[in-house]
C-alpha cells in the first residue's frame, strides 16, 4: 500500500493527484488522503483508490491513514502549516515502519537559502531524515504552472524580473510526478536528495513558449497585486522572494542553473518544455 498525499490535485501542479493516477494505472495499490469527500475523491474511488479524509497536521488524522503503508509521497501546499504537516507525518511514517518517503521540495532548499519557504523546506529535509523514513527529497524549480498561473491573470508573463535575459529553472509537474512515481515502485537504493530541473529559460523565452509578452513589473507593485491572484500571503511571500533571486542573477551562472538527468532516469521519459506544456494544456492560456 502506498499513500499519497495531495491526492485530489490543486492549483499548484497537482503532483499528489498525478503520483496517485501514475501508481493506479500500474495496478499499485493507492491510498488517497485528501481533506474533503468532494467530486475528485469520487474520481479517486473510480480510479481504484481507498480514499482516506483529514488534516495532514493533525496526528490524529495521519496515523490511521499510514497503517499498513510501506511507501508514501508527501506533497504540502505553498501555504501555512508545512512543519505541522512534516512533523506528523514524519512520526506517523516512522511508527508505521514506512521504509520510502519521497517528498516534494524546492531546487535551492537550505539553511542560507533565499526565500522563507525554501528555508523551511530545509527544516522539513531534517525532519524526515531525523525519522530514518528512507526519505527522498525532489528539488524541484519553478513549476510551468507558476507561470502559467501569473499569464491567465494578466494575459501575459508579468513578473518583476528585469531584462528579458533574466534565466528561470523550470519544471512541468507532470515530470516531477513522474519521478516520484517512479522512485516510490523503485526496489533498489536511491540518492536521497534529487534535483529537478527540466529546462533553462530567459524570461523573454518563456513568454514567447507560452504565446504571450513579458513585461518587467516593479517588484512592489507585482506584490501589491499578488494577493488577488493567489489569495494566501505565504505564497505571495514565497514568490516575492522568488522572482528577486533570479532578477538578481540576471543573465549569471548558478550551480543550480543545471537540466538534470534524473526526469529521464526515474521518470522514464526526457523533460516535458515550456511550449509542450502550453500546447497541452486544457484550457488554453490567452
Amino acid at each position: 500500500m502506498i499513500l499519497v498525499t495531495g491526492a485530489a490535485g490543486g492549483q499548484q501542479g497537482a503532483t499528489g493527484r498525478r503520483v496517485a493516477e501514475l501508481l493506479l494505472e500500474r495496478g499499485e495499490q493507492v491510498r488517497a488522503f485528501v481533506r474533503a469527500d468532494d467530486d475528485r475523491a469520487a474520481e479517486l474511488r473510480k480510479l481504484g483508490a481507498e480514499v482516506v479524509f483529514g488534516d495532514l497536521r493533525e496526528i490524529t488524522d495521519v496515523r490511521p491513514a499510514m497503517r499498513g503503508v510501506t511507501r508514501a509521497f508527501f506533497t504540502y501546499p505553498v501555504t501555512a502549516g508545512l512543519m505541522d504537516a512534516t512533523s506528523a507525518f514524519a512520526a506517523a511514517a516512522r511508527q508505521e515502519g514506512v521504509t520510502r518517503v519521497v517528498e516534494v521540495s524546492q531546487l535551492d532548499a537550505q539553511p542560507e537559502a533565499g526565500t522563507p519557504r525554501m528555508r523551511r523546506h530545509w527544516l522539513s529535509e531534517q525532519v524526515f531524515d531525523w525519522a530514518g523514513v528512507g526519505a527522498v527529497h525532489l528539488r524541484a524549480a519553478v513549476f510551468f504552472e507558476n507561470l502559467a498561473v501569473v499569464v491567465a491573470a494578466a494575459g501575459r508573463l508579468a513578473l518583476p524580473l528585469g531584462p528579458p535575459t533574466t534565466r528561470i529553472p523550470l519544471i512541468a509537474a507532470a515530470d516531477v510526478a513522474a519521478v516520484g512515481a517512479g522512485l516510490l515502485l523503485d526496489p533498489e537504493p536511491v540518492e536521497p536528495v534529487c534535483l529537478l530541473t527540466g529546462q533553462m529559460s530567459t524570461a523573454g523565452e518563456a513568454a514567447r513558449a507560452l504565446g504571450v509578452e513579458y513585461v518587467d513589473v516593479p517588484p512592489d507593485e507585482w506584490e501589491a497585486g499578488a494577493m488577488d491572484v493567489y489569495g494566501d500571503p505565504y505564497a505571495v511571500e514565497h514568490l516575492t522572494h522568488l522572482w528577486a533571486l533570479f532578477h538578481a542573477i540576471g543573465t549569471g551562472d548558478h550551480p543550480l542553473y543545471r537540466v538534470t538527468e534524473t526526469i529521464e532516469r526515474h521518470g522514464g521519459r526526457p523533460p516535458m518544455t515550456l511550449r509542450e506544456f502550453a500546447a497541452d494544456r486544457i484550457d488554453p492560456l490567452p
